[in-house]
């Protein structure tokens, strides 16, 4: 995978942010390699939504520095930070409901009006989720949470990301939609992108990430190899429900 010639791709140092006098990060510290799935799993309200709005410059740190393939990103406007190479997939979706498939999906490549590019990124999202392509001209809003989940990736995809930031892409879908969405996620990984993985669901998240960092309350309690943590007593008991 020859993204980049870094050691870290992403590299969070000391990050603290706050809301008012609600301290929701302390000072937490974590990095990702080119080419790794990296998980943060937590209970609700730990700050992993809260550390990717951060880095994509939604929301503005207290203290503490981010760098992306060594380049700083504090100050660095929102949209400034997408065309750097991170897309981040919110959480609930959020497709432009008024707008068509192929609408939403060609507003994910703001950042380019080369039309070769252009229709190489919508091919390689056809690839990974076929079924957008039999929905090209139905509205946004008509699909079911699935083909809205698939579509919110495929959107990030679409800016040909180095960085794929993925909030809780598995929420409110049915079991058999949650594998299928976590077997893309493994094969747009394989096929080059590196991907910060947010999720509850720390089963399927820890069976496809390489390492993963668990988080309480804004501080980061445990990290290490993903496999190792999904043996660990405490992960078990507090986050797979055993």
């Amino acid at each position: 995978m020859n993204q980049t010639s870094f050691n870290n791709l992403l590299e969070v140092k000391d990050l603290s942010v706050h809301y008012g006098a609600i301290c929701a990060l302390h000072g937490i510290s974590f990095e990702l390699k080119p080419g790794e799935i990296v998980t943060l799993i937590g209970a609700n309200g730990a700050g992993k939504s809260t550390t990717l709005k951060t880095i994509s410059g939604l929301v503005k740190s207290s203290s503490g520095k981010i760098k992306f393939q060594d380049q700083d990103l504090n100050g660095i406007p929102a949209h400034k930070i997408a065309g750097l190479g991170i897309s981040h997939v919110p959480e609930g979706r959020k497709p432009f409901s008024n707008l068509t498939v192929y609408e939403n999906l060609r507003l994910g490549a703001y950042n380019t009006n080369n039309k070769a590019e252009i229709d190489a990124a919508m091919t390689r999202v056809f690839e990974s989720f076929p079924r957008l392509k039999e929905r090209l001209a139905q509205s946004a809003g008509t699909l079911s949470g699935g083909e809205q989940q698939m579509l919110a990736m495929g959107r990030g995809l679409m800016a040909r990301p180095k960085l794929l930031m993925l909030d809780e892409p598995s929420m409110g879908l049915s079991p058999i939609l949650v594998s299928e969405i976590f077997a893309i996620i493994k094969e747009i990984n394989e096929q080059g992108t590196s991907i910060l993985l947010v999720e509850q669901n720390a089963n399927m998240a820890l069976s496809i990430a390489q390492r993963a960092y668990v988080l309480e309350t804004g501080s980061i309690v445990l990290s290490g190899n993903a496999q190792e943590l999904r043996e660990d007593p405490k992960v078990k008991s507090a986050y797979l429900g055993e």
